[in-house]
């Protein structure tokens, strides 16, 4: 062979090398942009989340509501803004602001004292998706997240009825009576009051329970007095659900020395020598599973009732320094038994209970 065809032999061989290399090279940039685009790929979703006037912090229900959302941002990809009113007109102005502005795929709207304003804003704005937490409307273009508050409340009732019976633990005095301390009188803040009092007198039917309200839940100074006249009755554990409120009973139950119970989330180390149990309330379902029905294009109006069953409320004694007995523990668990296969039903309103004890006692 000639050594000028040699030559050219090595320049094509030469010119495939390159050619190869550079298509490599280019499949390979192609595959990391389209992993990299995939990995931060975000949903277009954005949502408005307004709170009640309690506003975040406290470990409360808002806070709750919040860490539903976060996740979805984490898991789904979703953009969020949220508002933190100062006072209930400003929740309507809110809405509306968020509705009109049209940024928004999905409305959130947090608690009972929002129900006056969505019935407004989302008939002013029937192409706008809403959702209602804690509360209920009936409207077509909003989704509803409902509690059987009581179901959770009646355990933390018959938890504190068991708790005086057996009268091994600190703090608790002889006397036969016990607290709850609510936000505002309403229909949701007395099925609160309803469940924890039926619960302490399916236990003990001869336990009293102190009923008051701070009247508002986000007022810790009020909620701290009353708790004090409370346990000045002899009322040795006290419950709240009465939102930022709270914080004052867990004052009070720190500096006189009695039991409490906290409300929402797992309140119990916020002061664990002093706050035996803590009713769930699983709000962050409620507002995670919501944002995905929105992102999956499965968002449906109506209500969505969670209780017990559904895993929607329980109680939990984790993270307080407060020991249970285990026999406490599995009569509790029993009577979670008994409301999840129907035997017993929870009253929902104070003026049931008495009725209800009538034909229902723990042991009978």
């Amino acid at each position: 062979m000639s050594k000028s065809l040699k030559m050219v032999y090595k320049v094509v061989i030469a010119l495939l090398v390159v050619v190869l290399a550079a298509c490599s090279s280019q499949s390979s940039e192609k595959t990391d942009t389209k992993m990299m685009s995939d990995k931060n790929e975000k949903s277009s979703v954005r949502v408005g989340v307004v709170f009640t006037t309690a506003g975040l912090g406290g470990e409360s229900f808002n806070d709750l509501v919040f860490e539903g959302v976060k996740r979805a941002k984490d898991d789904l990809g979703v953009e969020f803004d949220y508002v933190e009113p100062k006072s209930v007109s400003d929740q309507e102005i809110t809405l509306d602001e968020m509705a009109s502005s049209g940024k928004y795929q999905l409305v959130i709207a947090v608690g009972f004292e929002q129900v006056d304003a969505i019935k407004v804003v989302a008939k002013n704005y029937p192409e706008q998706k809403f959702a209602l937490i804690d509360a209920q409307v009936d409207l077509p273009n909003v989704s509803c997240y409902v509690s059987r508050e009581e179901e959770g409340t009646f355990l933390l009732g018959a938890l504190a009825a068991l708790v005086k019976k057996e009268g091994t633990l600190n703090m608790l005095n002889k006397e036969k009576v016990i607290g709850f301390i609510g936000g505002v009188e309403s229909p949701l803040i007395n099925k609160f009051a309803a469940g924890y009092t039926a619960g302490a007198r399916y236990v003990d039917k001869d336990l009293t329970v102190l009923v008051d309200y701070a009247g508002s839940f986000n007022d810790p100074s009020t909620a701290k007095v009353i708790a004090e006249t409370m346990h000045s009755k002899n009322a040795d554990i006290v419950f709240h659900a009465a939102g930022a409120s709270g914080m004052g009973l867990f004052q009070a139950a720190e500096e006189k020395g009695f039991l409490s119970m906290g409300v929402n989330s797992n309140q119990n180390k916020i002061k664990p020598d002093y706050i035996m149990a803590s009713m769930l309330k699983l709000a962050n379902q409620a507002s995670y599973e919501v944002i995905k029905s929105v992102v999956e294009n499965a968002y449906k109006p109506g209500i969505n009732t969670l209780g017990l069953k559904q895993e929607g409320v329980g109680i939990t004694l984790d993270k307080s320094n407060i020991k249970v007995s285990e026999d406490i523990v599995k009569t509790v668990d029993d009577i979670k038994k008994k409301i999840i296969d129907g035997s017993i039903e929870v009253p929902t309103a104070l003026d049931k209970v008495d009725s209800f004890i009538e034909s229902h006692q723990l042991g009978k």
